[in-house]
């Protein structure tokens, strides 16, 4: 039993589209963040911790905490204030030194 009502089938998305990440095609919304994007997809693993090499990725999802630093055209952005765009190459900070 439902208690609240399916209304699931009544969201309106916007179009998909197609950018890169680590060299591989990954469809989002239009308008929507690189981190629900990259989440949907299942790139949880962003970047490596600089201690320790653990793994990284969206925590905060609104830029305060740069868990989830990616890179777009040679500079580190947080994928949670970035939008998503057709053709843009992302690309993560996992395994550099």
């Amino acid at each position: 039993m439902r208690l609240v009502p399916d209304h699931s089938g009544r969201i309106r998305r916007s179009a998909l589209v197609e950018f890169t990440f680590d060299d591989a095609p990954v469809k989002g919304h239009a308008g929507e963040s690189l981190a629900v994007a990259l989440i949907r997809a299942g790139h949880l693993h962003l970047r490596d911790a600089p201690e320790d090499g653990a793994p990284r990725g969206a925590f905060c999802c609104m830029g305060l905490c740069q868990e989830c630093v990616i890179g777009i055209d040679g500079l580190a952005v947080e994928s949670c204030r970035e939008i998503v765009a057709p053709g843009l190459v992302v690309t993560s900070f996992r395994g550099r030194a």
